[in-house]
């Protein structure tokens, strides 16, 4: 009996093996990990070069008017009669042309709201401006109580 030793020629070939496998796995990874991928988290970093390469496409809110009906309305008459839908819902053209394919952005109406009607000393006095740590509850969530298609009206009660 030559114990473990007997088959010093089949645990040789399996460790060959093994080291060969994870040689191709780090050969493969390094061929086929793009550049840059995972220096600041879990996506490559050019990535965000190469998508602001393309073009967005806009449809305009007489595209927007043939399906919405009501929100061209309520935009017509109120504060937000300058501001397209694509300034807050993003680059609607793809949805226009197919519903179906992509859904418009629900945006976060705190944040968004924010983008506009923060404090700031620049605005003109009659701008609207808001802190939302003073405001209503603190949350930011314009949305709760303001339609942001019609803010002019009466904050909805919750």
């Amino acid at each position: 009996m030559g114990g473990l030793f007997e088959h010093k020629g089949h645990l040789v070939r399996m460790a060959g093996l093994f080291g060969l496998g994870i040689l191709v796995f780090l050969l493969a990874r390094a061929l086929f990990t793009p550049e840059g991928f995972g220096v600041l988290g879990h996506y490559r970093v050019g990535a965000l070069a190469d998508n602001s390469k393309q073009a967005p496409v806009f449809a305009g809110r007489k595209a927007c008017g043939e399906c919405h009906t009501d929100e061209p309305a309520l935009l017509a008459g109120g504060p937000h009669k300058g501001v397209g839908c694509e300034a807050c819902h993003g680059a609607l053209g793809v949805h226009a042309q197919a519903p179906d394919k992509l859904k418009p952005a629900r945006p976060d109406a705190g944040k968004l709201c924010a983008v506009c009607h923060l404090p700031n000393v620049a605005k003109p006095a009659g701008f609207p401006q808001v802190d939302p740590k003073e405001h209503a509850d603190g949350s930011g969530a314009c949305g709760g109580c303001h339609d942001p298609h019609s803010p002019d009206k009466e904050a909805k009660t919750p």
